[in-house]
């Protein structure tokens, strides 16, 4: 792995910031590094306000979309609620459903079958709204590509009001309204709020064109920080707010259905980290096992014993998920061993008889064993799908682009992205894709990097310094957990190897006499390090362990050198 420090800091700024809020210089330098320089920037940083918040009519389309919708409350007809299967649009769906439905409109929520009707806004939803006698369909998390099939919608009088926040494409669709920051006549001052984010700002507007008091919907924030979290968007600015707040909520249990998810979670405090690994994927699981219809349900039930019927199924379908994502990447990584791929520079795999609801996840795994773009296709009706993920630094986005003439479908992000294909085109495709990132990747970006903050010794870990750093959370993409590398310490002689084949690492470490204990997930070859009592370097983050109620203080190890 390549460990690389992050880029210092201006030292007049560290020195600004560290005088204006009588901070040590470490934590000065690590706030710097974040974009942190002035006294109002840390009040903002470590005091998020809900205040703050920007104006949700500073987004283009917000007044005629909340106009539209107002008009159809009036008229009391039906409003159909659309979103995506994954966390972000089940999140979306059940926060809108349920703010509209407390409003006293009738609502039809819509999720699409992954497997029936794939991705985003589809035609059987829009004949479904139609059958249903309703004129407008609210699509969140997904829309912004949606021409066709908004214009199919219109020629049968329906229409659309569109909350995303993916890239929009050459043509923006002809709906009503469309509510997407990344649009490039749109001023709105934050472009990276996830699709429930968006949904959160229209109801913001919507309450205030109602004249209610925002402090109403804000009981709605768990969801929105389940969707930040779970959909990798950087946690700074309106996200961090969003997140602080509805991490708080997630933590009081008040919506019964994370107090059913969350019952045999010993943990005192959940953090982000906690929602992406502990809620998001049995929110994802009805998605890709049976029908994200399933989630919003869950989301939205306020009687608890029904939810934790819910609940009980969900987990099922997690399990499931487990499973059978376990087995097709023993397979994928089989035959890209059979092939002798290991050296180009995209995995791109294919079985027809893969689970399209796992592919995503496979991908991620593949990814994390090969460490470059990578694509795993499964048959999806008369079409091949393929989810996409990337290497840090590399937009598989801009390459799906590229490779665009053998692509029927695709959208998404940076780092990962969803597309069709017709089978015909599969060899072709996968040669194109190798051509173009091999033209345009880095080759350094092909080798796992580590980014550390700075270096420090075990003896300035102090329990001031923990506590400061515990009040950076919550992390995430742009506000990544201090990282931080030691030189030149030992093990103590307790060094031993945990879980299944020894995987992971268990040590005491010491350092100038300081000794303090350390995991390292994943870093079990290094026992024979260790265990030479050679002097190491090592990477880390600092966390606090909760075990029998008990809390001390551990470094959660990403990787050991020896020293030099």
């Amino acid at each position: 792995m390549r460990w690389t420090l992050i880029e210092d800091g201006d030292p007049s700024k560290i020195s600004h910031i560290q005088e204006s809020i009588g901070v040590d210089r470490p934590i000065a330098e690590l706030l710097v590094k974040r974009g942190i320089e002035t006294f109002d920037d840390a009040k903002s940083f470590f005091r998020p306000s809900l205040e703050n918040l920007h104006d949700p009519f500073l987004m283009k389309g917000m007044t005629v979309a909340c106009d539209f919708i107002l008009k159809k409350m009036v008229e009391e007809k039906p409003i159909m609620v659309f979103g995506d299967y994954d966390v972000d649009g089940t999140t979306s769906v059940a926060l809108l459903t349920s703010y509209l439905k407390s409003l006293g409109v009738n609502v039809l929520s819509y999720i699409p079958d992954r497997y029936d009707e794939g991705y985003g806004v589809s035609y059987k939803g829009i004949d479904c709204a139609k059958e249903n006698g309703i004129d407008l369909i609210i699509a969140l998390d997904c829309g912004i590509k949606a021409i066709d099939k908004v214009k199919y919608a219109k020629d049968l009088g329906v229409d659309f009001i569109i909350c995303d926040h993916h890239r929009p494409g050459n043509q923006i669709p002809d709906a009503v309204a469309v509510l997407d920051p990344k649009q490039d006549d749109c001023k709105y001052p934050f472009d990276e709020l996830c699709g429930c984010g968006v949904g959160f700002k229209l109801m913001q507007a919507l309450q205030t064109k109602l004249e209610k008091p925002q402090k109403e919907i804000y009981k709605y924030l768990d969801l929105v920080a389940t969707a930040i979290g779970s959909d990798i968007v950087p946690i700074t600015g309106e996200n961090r707010i969003l997140a602080h707040y509805g991490l708080k909520l997630i933590n009081s249990k008040k919506r019964p259905a994370f107090k059913a998810i969350l019952e045999n979670v010993k943990k005192r405090e959940l953090t982000i980290t906690d929602v992406v690994f502990m809620i998001g994927p049995r929110i994802n699981a009805a998605g890709r096992m049976k029908h994200g219809l399933l989630a919003t349900e869950l989301l939205c039930e306020t009687n608890y014993e029904k939810v934790k019927e819910l609940a009980k199924d969900i987990e099922l379908y997690n399990t499931d998920r487990k499973d059978t994502d376990r087995s097709i990447t023993e397979e994928a990584l089989e035959i890209i061993k059979e092939k002798k791929e290991e050296d180009r520079y995209t995995t791109v795999v294919y079985q027809s008889h893969w689970h399209k609801g796992v592919i995503g996840i496979v991908a991620s795994r593949l990814t994390e064993t090969y460490y470059r773009p990578t694509l795993v296709f499964t048959k999806s009706g008369e079409k091949l799908a393929a989810s996409a993920r990337s290497v840090k630094g590399f937009d598989v986005y801009n390459a799906l682009e590229s490779s665009s003439e053998y692509i029927e479908q695709f959208g998404g992000h940076k780092y990962a992205a969803g597309l069709t294909i017709e089978e015909k085109n599969f060899e072709s495709f996968k040669q194109k894709f190798e051509e173009v990132v091999k033209s345009s990747i880095d080759p350094e970006l092909l080798i796992p990097e580590i980014k550390f903050d700075s270096e420090i010794s075990f003896e300035n870990i102090t329990s001031k310094f923990i506590r400061i750093l515990k009040q950076f959370a919550p992390f995430g993409p742009n506000n990544m957990k201090p990282t931080f590398i030691s030189k030149h310490l030992t093990s103590t002689g307790f060094v031993k190897a945990l879980g299944e084949d020894g995987l992971h690492l268990k040590a005491n470490l010491v350092q100038n006499r300081v000794i303090i204990s350390a995991i390292g997930f994943g870093l079990g070859e290094k026992k024979s390090l260790l265990d030479s009592k050679a002097e190491v370097d090592i990477i880390f983050t600092i966390e606090e362990n909760e075990w029998n109620g008990n809390t001390s203080l551990q470094l959660n190890l990403k990787d050991i050198r020896k020293s030099y």
